[in-house]
């Protein structure tokens, strides 16, 4: 994300173990449930309709097909649906 110039500044002032801590506060403090999700794990290469994995997707591919059910969503929307269904 550094590389980014617009980025890059914003990013290397503010570290990102202070931005998770204040997340952590404003949840505790609201009753909210923060979520951190693992950094390897395939949120937009597996369908939140049916749970299949694709082994490859590239970047260039903004829209989720699924090869197993045919689901379509783009595809920044379909993980955040797979990550919020592993909470429940």
């Amino acid at each position: 994300m550094v590389k980014n110039h617009k980025l890059s500044q914003s990013i290397s002032d503010c570290s990102f173990y202070e931005f998770r801590r204040q997340l952590e506060y404003k949840c505790k403090k609201f009753g909210s449930t923060l979520i951190v999700a693992d950094r390897f794990y395939p949120s937009s290469k597996t369908c939140s309709n049916c749970g299949h994995k694709k082994s490859v997707l590239k970047l260039s591919q903004r829209i989720f097909d699924c090869d197993n059910c045919g689901f379509s969503l783009d595809r920044d929307l379909n993980a955040a649906i797979k990550y919020e269904g592993l909470r429940m």
